[in-house]
């Protein structure tokens, strides 16, 4: 496809973004050095019509300026079909039904636009479920609302971290120690909270040294960095404070990437990051995985730049 790329970005506000730290931010500057033109909004502007999927979108210039990061244009309705080229799907989770609601109304512009990850298969594909199809590679792992289950594989493994399914950020992790007597108590907070399973796994002592995250472009390996929890936490995610430290990738690393790629090519997710602690996958991140600064501050790998050849190698083979 020839000509400026029109991106439309669906994401969170993009004025209250990291810009050192942020991946949609660092996609975007990309995207505008290469000339595209671009427009951000928000999943509560999508609306569906009649047939015709927009979104009250505002174009958008960016320039690596803090706290003046973002200069926004005035909000216009976007048709999703014909007024873009390409629709990034990059909001933060929860993965709710809002966020599910997004897929369906942008699967409905797919025979048109591209849209990434693919909407579908991002809706078919939730974030701690979907590592299942590789079971092989994942350390002890449990879903259940089966209190009689749960406890059984605590009793197996002695050290388990049980957490939401579809939580994000650290949030709502905890490692349960055997003999811990907040273990009935925080089941019982679970399950007053949510009607869903929860996730065990096993406890890994080598998350101390850090926590894996590894970038796929189009299925193919990209990159990776260390994330090492603070002191006292198990938790290593940079929103609760884990600190980013460059690392060497290993042999078991890469095969992980070997055996999921294919299948992240076939479900058409483009961009995605996965997790992996002492050669065990833990998640495949596939609605806004994160990384992309970090990777080119520690290795020089440039992830927004191989995740752009990819897409317009995507749009050429729709022409």
């Amino acid at each position: 496809m020839a000509g400026i790329l029109r991106i439309a970005v669906q994401m969170d506000p993009i004025n209250s973004v990291d810009i050192d730290g942020d991946t949609s931010f660092a996609m975007i500057e990309a995207a505008q050095e290469r000339g595209f033109r671009i427009w951000t909004y928000g999943p509560q502007d999508l609306t569906y019509d009649e047939g015709r999927v927009f979104a009250r979108a505002r174009p958008v210039v960016v320039k690596r300026v803090q706290g003046d990061h973002a200069k926004e244009g005035e909000a216009m309705e976007l048709d999703l079909r014909k007024d873009v080229d390409v629709v990034l799907m990059r909001q933060d989770p929860p993965f709710d039904m809002a966020y599910i609601t997004a897929t369906h109304l942008l699967e409905l512009v797919g025979e048109d636009t591209l849209v990434v990850n693919d909407p579908a298969w991002v809706r078919s594909s939730p974030e701690k479920l979907f590592p299942l199809l590789f079971k092989e590679l994942m350390p002890p792992t449990l879903i259940s609302r089966d209190v009689n289950a749960i406890s059984a594989f605590r009793a197996r493994h002695k050290d388990i971290i049980i957490k939401p399914l579809y939580g994000n950020g650290g949030a709502g992790i905890f490692r349960l120690k055997e003999g811990d007597s907040n273990y009935g108590s925080l089941l019982e907070t679970f399950f007053a909270l949510s009607r869903e399973p929860v996730m065990a796994q096993a406890f890994l002592p080598a998350v101390k040294d850090g926590d894996k995250r590894i970038l796929l472009v189009d299925g193919e390996l990209t990159g990776g960095f260390n994330r090492v929890p603070q002191k006292g936490e198990t938790r290593s995610n940079m929103h609760v404070g884990g600190q980013a430290q460059p690392v060497d990738l290993t042999d078991r690393d890469r095969a992980i990437c070997a055996a999921i790629g294919p299948e992240l090519k076939r479900r058409g997710l483009v961009f995605v990051g996965i997790d992996v602690i002492d050669g065990y996958m833990t998640e495949i991140n596939v609605t806004s995985p994160t990384g992309v600064q970090e990777l080119k501050r520690f290795t020089g790998i440039d992830a927004c730049a191989a995740f752009w050849n990819a897409i317009e190698k995507h749009l050429h083979a729709r022409d």
